[in-house]
Parts: structure tokens; C-alpha cells; sequence
């Protein structure tokens, strides 16, 4: 049986490498990529007939989001190469990432790239990558030249995190904490960028509608908090500047008009994914006034339940929890209830329903957001594709 992939898919495939980025946006199909490549190029099988044996049979390891594993789309996607018993795969989540860090001589994929920073995971992927195979699949692989530093040390372009430092960063003198103002021969770290950066040049035929709807907010009680540093639920001072925006945030997306707006829209569109952040929200997105057999389904840190499967259906999922590792392709619309703080996670989430499988030609994407000082300046940030921080907006 043949393997079927699309041009851009096998363009990428003869461009990677050990210790390749397959980089391509939500949706793309890095995932059949990406085993596609370990299943010719480090197995030695083919495209034409997947019924042929492999030359050079390797165990596989997948590390991946724990939604992902759990719901087992790897297991579907990996059905099409028809691999023999005797080859071993492993599936486990990045939580699960150090107990694997003693395998030798098998290939690892590296599923929503989670190797920034300097902590637990990273110290493992390093470990993995000097006695294995391996590659990553991202939609967002960096923003900033430090989030390359682990990917750069597993290729072996710098024996650790140090010497990269020591090479190429200048710390600002005049911050209050260690930051990084400017790198220094920037140059090479394009072009070391470039030898491990796969891209996919694939262009979803589909036309997708974004539209921000503005909510109202109670001004007088957001001035009491913002000015005042008044916490008006506990009725007490405002002591810390994540507490500040959590309530000036709180304030905004308690509003009733926000509830009114989803509703609404419920009725447009008989299928909506809606991402919230808070749990607040979900108790007052959870006692909206729907249409009759609406069913409402939950994704979050307490509940794992199934998007339903009905004529009406509304599916709440937290950001943190369910903005990636999963696909939907039975609706067309999602609501963002609230914004999230980071770009990457907008990203995520609004890929749930862009995939290359969706039976529809548009999709809908709705943003509500008041025109509060607060959500105008997560709005900003988004665009500029950057993530909001509390402490440069409370100082600027």
C-alpha cells in the first residue's frame, strides 16, 4: 500500500536531518512528517509499498503533550506505515521526559517543542539527543536566540549553556534581575539556525474570518482596583502586581455583556470550542442560557471529557489544558473567551480546529476583549507577537 504525503511534506522530508526543527503551523501534518521521515530515511522504508520490509528496524520513541498521548492520535497517524511487531514504540509525555534518558540507539520524536530554559526536561532532551537519533516538531520554535540554546547544545554547536553565553549574550546593566539586552555575532546564530530549521511551506486553502467583539466593563470598580490598589472582593489592599491584573482582568471578564456576547453566538453557530483562563469563567460560561439541547462539555485541569457528540454543542477548554495536542474538525467556530497572555498559546489553540482534514472552507474565529487599559494591552502584545508582562505594563 502506498504512503500518501503532500509535495510540501516530501520536500521537507529530503531537507531534514539528525537533529532537524521540523518547523510548519498548526495543522500542517508535522506529526505524519516527521514519522514519514523515521520511517524512510532512518528505517529505510518505502512510500510506494509500506508492505515491504524495513532494512534497519529502530526503536521509536514519541514524547509528547500528555492530552496528545492520551487520546492516542499518535497511535492513528502511525497505523499508515504499517511497521512490524518486532520494531518497539513508545509514547509518553514530556512529565515522563527522565525516564528515558538511559535509551541508546533508537530514534526520538519530539513532539511541541518543549525545550526552553534550563530545567528538568532540557537537561533530559540533552542527555537523549548524545546517545540517540532525534528531531523536533514545532509550530513556534523560538522567539528569542536563548530559546535556541538547548537545540544548539544537543547538535553539538556548544558544549553547554555557558559557553553560549560566554560567546554571544551582553546582559544590561542597568536591570534589577539578569536580562539579556543584545547578542553578539548574530550572524552565526542565523546561520546555525538555519541548518537545523526545516520549514513547511504549506498554505491551508481555507479562509478564516477573525473578529474581535468588544464587551463592556465596569470602569468605576476597575478604577477602584487600578488606582486605588483595592482588592474589592476581599475588600483589602492590593499587595503584589500579579494580584493587580488578576483582579482588573477579573473585573473585565466577569461582566455580564461577555456571557450575552457567547450566547449569542450560540445561536449562530451550533458548535463552539470556547477557551477560557480562569475558573471564574467557567462557572459563568457554564450557567449561560443556551439553545434547548445544547450539550456542554468540559477540558481542564479536574475534567477530561470527549467533545460531544450531538447537534448542539459547547466545548470549554482552559488554555493551559487543552490549548494544543488535540484536533477538532466538527466545528468550524472557537470563541476566545478571555485572551491568553502568550502568543504561542493563542496560536495553539486556534489551530484546534485548523487542520488539514477539516470538511469546511472557512472558519470563525471570535476574540471578545473590553476596551479596558488592561485587555488593550494584552491585544498589543498579541499582535506584535509578543507574550503581556504584568511588570512592564504596570510600568509603562
Amino acid at each position: 500500500m502506498k504512503i500518501e504525503l503532500y509535495s510540501y511534506q516530501l520536500d521537507a522530508i529530503n531537507r531534514m536531518k539528525n537533529g532537524s526543527i521540523l518547523c510548519g503551523s498548526v495543522g500542517s501534518g508535522k506529526s505524519r512528517t516527521g514519522l514519514a521521515y523515521f520511517y524512510r530515511n532512518i528505517c529505510g522504508g518505502s512510500f510506494d509499498d509500506n508492505t515491504k520490509p524495513l532494512n534497519n528496524v529502530t526503536n521509536l520513541y514519541i514524547i509528547t503533550t500528555a492530552r496528545k498521548r492520551d487520546t492516542e492520535e499518535w497511535e492513528a497517524e502511525l497505523s499508515i506505515f504499517n511497521l512490524p511487531q518486532n520494531l518497539a514504540v513508545v509514547i509518553d509525555s514530556w512529565n515522563n521526559i527522565k525516564k528515558y534518558v538511559e535509551v541508546k540507539d533508537s530514534f526520538f520524536i519530539f513532539d511541541e517543542q518543549r525545550v526552553v530554559g534550563a530545567g528538568t526536561w532540557v537537561k533530559s532532551f540533552i542527555k537523549i539527543s548524545k546517545s540517540n537519533k532525534w528531531i523536533l516538531l514545532s509550530a513556534t520554535p523560538g522567539d528569542s536566540w536563548s530559546d535556541y540554546i538547548p537545540v544548539f547544545i544537543a547538535n553539538g554547536f556548544y558544549k553547554n549553556r555557558t559557553e553560549f553565553i560566554r560567546r554571544h549574550a551582553v546582559y544590561s546593566y542597568y536591570s534589577k534581575y539578569p536580562k539579556i539586552e543584545r547578542y553578539l555575532e548574530v550572524n552565526r546564530l542565523r546561520k546555525l539556525k538555519d541548518s537545523i530549521l526545516v520549514k513547511m511551506d504549506y498554505t491551508h486553502k481555507i479562509t478564516k474570518h477573525y473578529k474581535t467583539i468588544i464587551a463592556e466593563y465596569d470602569k468605576i470598580l476597575y478604577k477602584t482596583v487600578w488606582s486605588n490598589r483595592w482588592d474589592v472582593y476581599s475588600d483589602a489592599p492590593i499587595k503584589t502586581i500579579s494580584k493587580l491584573c488578576y483582579l482588573a482582568r477579573k473585573i473585565c471578564n466577569s461582566d455580564e455583556s461577555r456571557l450575552r456576547i457567547v450566547e449569542d453566538l450560540a445561536v449562530k453557530h451550533k458548535r463552539l470550542i470556547v477557551f477560557y483562563n480562569f475558573d471564574y469563567e467557567l462557572d459563568i460560561l457554564k450557567a449561560g442560557s443556551y439553545q434547548t439541547g445544547t450539550v456542554i462539555a468540559e477540558w481542564n485541569g479536574w475534567k477530561h471529557e470527549q467533545i460531544p457528540n450531538s447537534e448542539r454543542w459547547i466545548y470549554l477548554v482552559q488554555y493551559t489544558a487543552g490549548a494544543e495536542g488535540w484536533n477538532c474538525t466538527d466545528t468550524d467556530t472557537i470563541i476566545f473567551y478571555s485572551q491568553s497572555y502568550s502568543y504561542k498559546t493563542s496560536i495553539q489553540a486556534a489551530g484546534r480546529i485548523d487542520r488539514l482534514n477539516t470538511p469546511y472552507d472557512e472558519l470563525y474565529y471570535y476574540t471578545i476583549r473590553s476596551n479596558a487599559p488592561i485587555d488593550i494591552g494584552i491585544t498589543y502584545c498579541l499582535k506584535k507577537k509578543k507574550n503581556f508582562n504584568e511588570s512592564n505594563f504596570i510600568a509603562s
